[in-house]
Parts: C-alpha cells; sequence; structure tokens
C-alpha cells in the first residue's frame, strides 16, 4: 500500500501555460517507467497553477522519484516555465480507496 507521497505545484509564467500543460501530459510515460512510483497525476489547479501529485509504497521510492526524469526536465526549464519556485511537499497517506 501507498504510505508516501509528493505534492508539487507550480505558477506559470504568462503565456507558458500551454507549453507545462503538454509537459505534464507528455511526462506519463517516464512515470510509467519508474517502478517504485505507484501513482501518477498531473493535475490542472487553475488557469495558471499545475500540480503533480505521486504515490510511492517506500521512502526509497519517492526518494529517487525525487531524482527522476520528470523532476530533471522540469528544473531544466524552471526559469523559463514558471513564475516562482515550485513548491514540493512530502505527504504521508493516511487512508486509501
Amino acid at each position: 500500500m501507498e504510505k508516501f507521497a509528493l505534492l508539487a505545484r507550480v505558477e506559470a509564467k504568462p503565456g507558458k501555460e500551454e507549453t507545462i500543460l503538454e509537459f505534464l501530459k507528455s511526462a506519463l510515460p517516464m512515470a510509467e517507467a519508474e517502478s517504485d512510483t505507484v501513482r501518477w497525476y498531473g493535475l490542472k489547479i487553475s488557469e495558471t497553477t499545475f500540480g503533480i501529485f505521486d504515490t510511492f509504497e517506500t521512502e526509497d521510492g519517492r526518494a529517487a522519484h525525487l531524482k527522476g526524469e520528470i523532476a530533471k526536465a522540469l528544473m531544466a526549464n524552471a526559469a523559463e516555465l514558471f513564475s516562482k519556485d515550485p513548491v514540493i511537499e512530502f505527504v504521508d497517506i493516511l487512508a486509501v480507496k
């Protein structure tokens, strides 16, 4: 069962909303390739705010994800895409259905 998660929120620079939306859609195969990532969600929270929510069975899986291809791709383009630094929260899952 998943016990650990990450919630990342990013705020798009004006005009970069579509680029972030398309990146999140295209990142699904990268998430599927991560054996320790149980679930991965790309989110649109508002017109300019986007997020990623992922779940893991172990802390090691969560740590590996933070060093993975999705994180690398996001951070490589952060200055161009985001109006402020991403907010990444470490979440403990209390219940799952």
